[in-house]
C-alpha cells in the first residue's frame, strides 16, 4: 500500500475498483493507538527542531557547503517537510480517523508527506554514488564531484520525486464510511491502476534505489580497506554517509519489505492480509524516526559537521561580533586618514 494508507485495498463488486479505507485494522490494541499521536507529535518536534538545527549550520556557515554538505543539507530539508505534516496525520488520528480538514489539506499533507520520503531516499542514493566516486575513482571523476552538478542533481531529484506522487493528487480523496467518518483515502479507478502505481512505486522506491545504495556501500568499503592511511578527510565523510544510509536501512526497508508482501498477497485471504497490514502500519512509523535519527548522527559521527556549527556559533557569539564590529570601524578610520592624506 502506499504512505499513509493502513487498509486492506479490495475490490469492490461488480464494479471492481479500488477502494482505501485509513481506518487502523482492528486487532491493534487500543493503547497502540492511543501511543500513535503522542509518538508522531514527538517525532514532529524533535524533527523539527533538530533538521532546523542543521539547516541553519550548511546554509550560514560562511564556507561553501560540499559536494556531500549539498547532498546532506537536501535530505535535511525533505526530512523538515516531512515532520512538519505530519502534526496534521496525528490531528486526524486524534479524532479517530475524522478527517478535521479540507479536502485539498488532505491531498496537499498525504503529497508533502509522500514527496519528500521519496527525496529522503533519492538524496541517498546520490550521496552513495558521491561517496563511491569519491573513494573509489577519485581522479577519473572530479570535474562530476562539482557543487553546480550536485545542486542540478538535487533538483532532478526534487522533480522526479513529484512526478511520481501525483497519483496523491488523482487519487487521495474525502469520503464518509459506515460509522460517518471523513476519511482521507485513495481511491483507484481498477484493481489495475492499483496495481501498477504500487508496483511502480515498489521498484523506483525501493528496488533500484536499495540496489545502488548497497553496490556502492560495498565499493566504499573496500575502498575505505585499501586507503586506511590516506585521504583523511573523505574517510570522515564517508563515515557519516555510512552511518546515515544504516538509519536509513534500519527505519525503512522493514516497511518497504512488507508493502511488497502486501502487494503480493492483495488477493489473498483477509486474516493475512489483515496481519501484513498490521506490519506495514508497524514499521511506517519506524521509518518516520529516520527523519529524527538523521541529524542525531550529523551531530554524533560528523566531526566537520561539528567543526562547522561551533564556528557558526562562535560567529554568532556577542564577542565575536563586537570585535568584528571593531575591526570594521578601525578599516573606516584608516581609509579616512588615508583619503584626508
Amino acid at each position: 500500500m502506499s504512505l499513509l494508507q493502513s487498509s486492506n485495498a479490495t475490490p469492490n463488486g461488480d464494479q471492481n475498483t479500488t477502494n482505501g479505507s485509513d481506518r487502523h485494522p482492528e486487532n491493534l490494541p487500543e493503547w497502540f493507538m492511543a501511543a500513535i499521536p503522542v509518538y508522531i507529535l514527538l517525532i514532529s518536534i524533535f524533527g523539527i527542531v533538530l533538521n532546523v538545527f542543521i539547516l541553519m549550520v550548511f546554509c550560514f556557515h560562511k564556507k561553501a557547503c560540499t559536494v556531500a554538505e549539498i547532498y546532506l543539507s537536501n535530505l535535511a530539508a525533505a526530512d523538515l517537510f516531512l515532520v512538519a505534516c505530519l502534526p496534521f496525520w496525528a490531528a486526524y488520528i486524534i479524532k479517530d480517523y475524522d478527517w478535521p480538514f479540507n479536502g485539498p489539506m488532505c491531498k496537499l499533507v498525504s503529497l508533502s508527506i509522500t514527496t519528500n520520503t521519496y527525496c529522503s531516499i533519492y538524496f541517498l542514493v546520490l550521496i552513495s554514488i558521491d561517496r563511491f566516486v569519491a573513494l573509489v575513482h577519485p581522479l577519473s571523476n572530479t570535474r562530476m564531484r562539482r557543487p553546480k552538478f550536485a545542486k542540478l542533481g538535487c533538483l532532478l531529484v526534487w522533480v522526479f520525486d513529484f512526478l511520481l506522487s501525483i497519483p496523491m493528487l488523482m487519487y487521495r480523496k474525502l469520503k464518509l464510511d459506515e460509522g460517518n467518518n471523513t476519511l482521507c483515502s485513495f481511491e483507484f479507478p481498477t484493481e489495475t491502476v492499483y496495481l501498477l502505481y504500487e508496483g511502480t512505486i515498489s521498484l523506483f522506491i525501493f528496488i533500484i534505489p536499495i540496489f545502488i545504495i548497497f553496490f556502492c556501500t560495498y565499493k566504499i568499503v573496500r575502498g575505505l580497506n585499501a586507503r586506511l592511511n590516506s585521504q583523511k578527510t573523505e574517510q570522515k565523510a564517508t563515515t557519516l554517509v555510512l552511518a546515515v544510509l544504516l538509519a536509513f536501512l534500519i527505519c525503512w526497508v522493514p516497511f518497504h519489505l512488507v508493502r511488497i508482501v502486501e502487494l503480493v498477497l492483495v488477493l489473498k485471504p483477509l486474516a493475512v492480509r489483515t496481519a501484513v497490514d498490521t506490519c506495514r502500519m508497524i514499521f511506517l512509523y519506524l521509518g518516520f524516526f529516520n527523519s529524527v535519527l538523521n541529524p542525531v548522527l550529523y551531530v554524533i559521527v560528523g566531526k566537520k559537521f561539528r567543526k562547522k556549527a561551533k564556528e557558526l556559533f562562535s560567529q554568532w557569539s556577542p564577542v565575536t561580533l563586537r570585535n568584528d564590529y571593531t575591526s570594521s570601524e578601525v578599516l573606516r578610520s584608516m581609509k579616512t586618514v588615508e583619503v584626508s592624506n
